[in-house]
């Protein structure tokens, strides 16, 4: 038997059409929307979010059109109404997409290489995210905290994925401690989310399957009554169960 007689089947060429759309259109998009977020960086706050949501709001749309990829959200009445951080599962782009959609005003806390993205970098950084350098551990959590505190009393949410990596589906990474020190330091309440956009939008992925990405919201952590390793470790329990039963669900 031949190694390419093993192989997964080839996609189909609709799937592939179909992905190269979303993607082309993904692009105009930004192209469209970037620039003026850029150019209007000295605008108030409100104005550059605003301008951030239309992109989000509207990738979304097409990727539902064009690629049939839809999301339900789950435990929503588990939002509280003050702000805090989010700790989220991280296996594809599209949470940072969506999420944003979910929870604003938001701030993320990505890699300081990013914000060199032509066009969608310089446009991400007119919404204040905390860009750290992941090589300088110390650094980087000083200034997670710090800035991470600013921004939560700004009124914003401030979402961490604490594996640190996009992860496969069916696969879990190390969960730092970070988010729950912030969440300690700033006495705000943790709000755990889990989906499995990863099995539609793989981690670096091109082809958008279709199908409706699952997302669960779980009851807020009250940060005041456990140590901050604690709270991360309730965190990830209550995320990697809920990981389990949507994978369960996908089973035939």
């Amino acid at each position: 038997m031949t190694p390419s007689s093993t192989s997964s089947p080839k996609p189909r060429l609709g799937l592939i059409l179909r992905s190269a759309a979303f993607f082309a259109v993904m692009c105009l998009i930004t192209l469209v929307i970037g620039p003026v977020m850029v150019l209007r960086r000295k605008a108030p706050f409100a104005v550059r979010y605003g301008l951030a949501q239309y992109w989000v709001r509207s990738v979304l749309a097409a990727l539902e059109k064009i690629c049939g990829l839809r999301y339900e959200v789950h435990g929503v009445e588990h939002i509280p109404p003050q702000n805090g951080v989010i700790l989220s599962k991280h296996q594809s782009a599209w949470e940072t997409i969506a999420l944003q959609a979910i929870f604003p005003p938001m701030a993320f806390v990505l890699k300081r290489e990013l914000l060199k993205i032509p066009v969608w970098g310089w446009a991400m950084d007119t919404c204040e995210p905390i860009a750290i350098d992941r090589g300088a551990k110390s650094a980087a959590l000083k200034q997670l905290l710090q800035q991470g505190e600013h921004r939560l009393n700004q009124g914003r949410w401030v979402v961490l994925f604490p594996e640190g990596t996009r992860v496969p589906p069916g696969q879990k990474g190390k969960y730092a401690g970070s988010g729950g020190m912030l969440a300690q330091r700033a006495g705000c309440p943790v709000v755990p989310v889990a989906h499995n956009a990863g099995e539609f939008w793989p981690r670096n992925g091109f082809l958008k399957r279709p199908g409706v990405i699952q997302v669960r919201i779980g009851p807020p952590i009250d940060t005041t009554r456990h140590k901050a390793q604690e709270i991360v470790d309730l965190a990830e329990h209550w995320i990697e169960a809920q990981m389990a039963e949507i994978s369960q669900a996908r089973q035939p």
